[in-house]
This record gives structure tokens, C-alpha cells and sequence, in this order.
């Protein structure tokens, strides 16, 4: 069965900050666990480049808004290096052709399915968001994102009829074919369907646009709304526009297989509501799954581009090692709430796991293989109690990896490997290799010892597969540690430098 997952795409009016590298680690490893698994696997990333805040960001600066926005976008891309991203795709909103084209498409099929209707309204109106809101979401008068007030807009556009879906909406999730994880997410949707669901504005006017955007299909005086335009991206990255549904589109979105969208907690109407509604009018199948994610937080204070509070993933990387910052964003970060970052905390969490713990019984188990068997891995005779344990728990290890990552809990699903480290550093203390070594110096080999050395081998590579989707690179390093060269494992180094020194 097929997996396509996808993050969001971020505007492009800044640099990336620490937030969507959450996303992105997170996607990224849903992709490398599937793939590692045997399945087929498409992982689709890119950029919102078509939105009002990349016009007055470009503005602010002095600087044609197609300049700003190739430099930003270029940054975004850029962070597949230092973040060991795996994406199969990664498409820019204002470049990509196929972009343009599926946008018009997927207009042209709500047209046709009577879904659009012109009216002049007045509302209010968050250049953060990027959206409308009631004066009741407000809090105090303000954005309840950005802490800033909304602008009062008055214009004629175009607008999607969203009630319309509202019953079939409430239909697909209740029953799980929509699937919103976690349950209290789901709970805010069905929330937001019951309170009714209201016809939303889908176009802008190419005065307000300043005409950047991509305009609307028969009438160029209006600009598709930068949200219709990125949720588009989806399929649009696999050849919606086309004449013809592309083998992509055919394989990955209108296939049996799995479609997850990784979204942030602040675009949860626009990804559980507003596009699977889109894609009801169009005809087209809804995604499977839509995982929500809260925020990262620096003092309590959202991590965004707009609030200055940012921290740049790449200079993070540059500081202390792609390991570090994958391990603390998946290991640190709760399913449900927000998670506060300091790099105090990165470095406790480098050190304390990956160091001290992932490195410390690696470089221990093949020293011990090196100094009580010249580097070759025992074959095992017998089986004692404690590696029988030890074994268990590597073949378990697997289906709770598995089970935590199905349930989106990246928390529970790095406990599940971290596992293998507390029964392996419990097998060493239970058999206490050293002592059956000192047995052996009357000439007969120990059985016991060659059991405690192969289970404790067997259970470091187990942990390097494990580890794989989470931290490939130190992955590969700890199964090459543990596999033999011409029969003799290489000889052991620290597979991590202590960060706090």
C-alpha cells in the first residue's frame, strides 16, 4: 500500500525558524520508519510563496517580492542538508508550472460543481493568518496567533460554499475515514463543524494582492486566496493540472493507500475542514489522515517568524549536530502541548542519550568483544536468562516502534528504542562479562560469556535499525560498528563528543 505524507508549506516572508523543523523531522521520519518497513513511500515538502506577507516583506526590504521569495524558499530547501530530510518532492508555489496549472483545474472543478459565488463583504481581516475572523475568535480585540489586531477589509470576491459540505464534513470524521489525530484536535474540528460551518472568501482583489498570486480562472482582476492556492499543493505536485491524471496523482491520491498531511495546531480549520471540503466539491479523494502537532516555544512564546522568536534550525545544526537537534525534537516533544526549547536542554538530552547512553554501550559491547574475543562475534551455545531477556525485548521492539509512530507519539516511539539501551546496560550488569572473562583463565572458554557478547551485539544493531528513521546518520554508524570486517568488528571510538564539555 502506498504512503504519501506531506508537511505543510511555510511562508516564505523569513528565514525558517525551529518550529517547522519540527514538522519536518517529524514527517521525515514517518517517512524513513515506512520505507524501512518495505512500503512505498512519497514525502512531499515546499513553499507558500504566493501570500500577501511575502509582498509586504519584500516591501519592507526594498527588494522585488520574486527576489525575496526565491531567497527564502532556497533556505527551506536548503534544510534537507542539515536536518537529514528524505523528501521525494519539494514544490514553490510561484515557480513550480504544475502548480499554476492543478491550482486552475482544481478552481475549475468546484465551478462546474456550482460551489462559487461573488459577494462584497466587510471583514476582519490577520495578514499573519492570512485569514478572516469572527469578532468571537478574537481574544481581546486581537489575533489569537499573532497577539495583533485584525484589519477591517471591505471588497468583492469570489466565495466557496462551504456549509454545503458541513453534514458530510461531520460524517467523515465521526465515523474515522478522515482520521484527526490527536482525539482532542478531532474534538476541536467536530466543535467547529456544530457551530456551523460558514461560507469562506477564496479570492482576493489583485489590487489588494498587489497583483502577485495566481489569478483567478476567468476573471483577472481577482487572485486565488493564498490558502485555496497552498492546500492545492498536494495534488497539484502530482500533476492535477494535467490533461490527463498523471500516474503520480493516480498512485499516490486517487490510489488505496495512505494519505497523512503533518499540520500545526494553528492550521487545523484549514487542513480538516477547508480542503478536504474542496476536494468533496472537485470530486477527488480527502486525505486519510491529518496529525497535529502544538508548538515549539522559546519563554513560553511561540517560535514564528512574525513574533521574532526564532531560532534558525541550520545554525542550531552548525552548533551541535543534526543527532542532537533530531534526537531533542523527537524525544523532547509531547504528543499533546506545547514543548519550551532552550539549548540547555539540547545539550542535557545529546548528552545524557546519545553520549552517554546510545555511544557508551556501543563503544562498551564491541571493546568487550575485542578484548575477550579479538573482535569476532561468539556464536552462542547456550542461552542464560539474561540475554533470553534481552532478546525478547529487541524482538519487541519493533511493534512498539511501530505502534507509538502509528498513533503519531514520536515521545513514545524514541522510548521504544531507547529501551533497547536500558535492557542491554541491564544485561551487562547481570552477566558482568568481566567476571566470566577472569573464569576463563584456568583454558576453558565460557559458554555464558558468548551468550552475554553475541545477545549484547545482536541487541546494538537491532538498536542501529531501530534508530534508523529517527537519526539515520548515527544509525548507519552504530550497525557498522557492530557488523564484522572479514570476520572482526571494527575497533571501537566514540560514536559522540559530549556537548557540555
Amino acid at each position: 500500500m502506498s504512503y504519501y505524507v506531506t508537511t505543510t508549506i511555510p511562508y516564505v516572508n523569513a528565514r525558517p525558524h525551529l518550529g517547522f523543523a519540527l514538522e519536518l523531522v517529524q514527517a521525515d521520519v514517518l517517512a524513513r520508519h515506512r520505507r524501512a518497513r518495505g512500503g512505498a513511500v512519497r514525502f512531499l515538502s515546499g513553499t507558500d510563496e504566493n501570500s500577501l506577507k511575502n509582498v509586504l516583506a519584500a516591501e519592507a526590504e526594498g527588494v522585488a517580492v520574486q527576489d525575496l521569495v526565491d531567497r527564502n524558499a532556497a533556505a527551506f530547501a536548503a534544510l534537507a542538508t542539515p536536518l537529514a530530510l528524505s523528501f521525494d518532492d519539494f514544490i514553490r508555489t510561484s515557480r513550480d508550472p504544475r502548480h499554476r496549472e492543478g491550482v486552475a483545474q482544481l478552481w475549475q472543478r468546484c465551478a462546474e460543481a456550482g460551489d462559487f459565488y461573488r459577494k462584497a463583504y466587510t471583514g476582519l481581516y490577520c495578514v499573519g493568518c492570512e485569514a478572516f475572523y469572527g469578532e468571537a475568535e478574537l481574544v481581546d480585540g486581537r489575533c489569537p496567533d499573532h497577539g495583533t489586531e485584525p484589519q477591517t477589509v471591505s471588497e468583492e470576491n469570489w466565495f466557496f460554499r462551504l456549509s454545503r459540505y458541513q453534514d458530510r464534513l461531520r460524517e467523515l470524521v465521526t465515523s474515522g475515514e478522515l482520521r484527526i489525530e490527536p482525539v482532542s484536535r478531532r474534538n476541536e474540528v467536530l466543535a467547529l463543524i456544530d457551530s456551523g460551518l460558514r461560507d469562506f472568501s477564496v479570492s482576493r482583489s489583485r489590487a489588494r494582492a498587489r497583483g502577485w498570486g495566481i489569478p483567478v480562472p476567468g476573471d483577472e482582476d481577482q487572485v486565488v486566496y493564498v490558502w485555496w492556492d497552498a492546500l492545492g499543493n498536494y495534488v497539484t505536485s502530482l500533476g492535477l493540472g494535467d490533461d490527463a491524471p498523471t500516474e503520480d496523482f493516480a498512485r499516490w491520491w486517487a490510489g488505496d493507500g495512505e494519505r497523512v498531511h503533518l499540520v500545526g495546531k494553528g492550521v487545523l480549520r484549514f487542513h480538516a475542514v477547508y480542503w478536504p471540503a474542496m476536494l468533496l466539491s472537485a470530486g477527488l479523494p480527502l486525505p486519510t489522515r491529518v496529525l497535529v502537532h502544538d508548538y515549539l516555544t522559546v519563554s513560553g512564546r511561540k517560535i514564528s517568524k512574525s513574533s521574532g522568536d526564532v531560532v534558525d534550525p541550520a545554525a542550531l545544526v552548525a552548533r551541535y549536530g543534526t543527532d542532537a537537534v533530531r534526537w531533542w525534537l523527537l524525544r523532547e516533544v509531547p504528543r499533546v502541548g506545547d514543548a519550551d526549547f532552550t539549548e540547555e536542554r539540547l545539550v542535557a538530552r545529546a548528552d545524557a542519550d546519545l553520549a552517554d547512553g546510545f555511544g557508551n554501550l556501543v563503544h562498551r559491547v564491541v571493546t568487550m568483544v575485542h578484548r575477550y574475543r579479538d573482535g569476532v562475534v561468539p556464536q552462542p551455545t547456550v542461552e542464560t536468562t539474561a540475554t533470553a531477556e534481552l532478546r525478547a525485548v529487541c524482538a519487541r521492539a519493533s511493534g512498539r516502534v511501530d505502534a507509538a509512530l502509528d498513533a503519531f507519539d514520536y515521545r513514545a516511539a524514541a522510548a521504544a528504542v531507547w529501551t533497547l539501551v536500558e535492557e542491554a546496560n541491564r544485561c551487562i550488569d547481570r552477566t558482568r562479562p568481566w567476571e566470566l572473562a577472569k573464569s576463563e583463565r584456568g583454558g576453558a572458554r565460557s559458554a555464558a560469556l558468548d551468550a552475554a557478547l553475541a545477545a549484547l551485539v545482536a541487541a546494538c544493531r537491532a538498536l542501529g535499525e531501530e534508530l534508523s528513521p529517527f537519526l539515520p546518520a548515527a544509525a548507519d554508524r552504530v550497525v557498522r560498528r557492530c557488523t564484522p570486517v572479514n570476520g572482526v568488528l571494527p575497533e571501537s571510538t566514540p560514536l559522540f563528543a559530549k556537548l557540555g564539555g
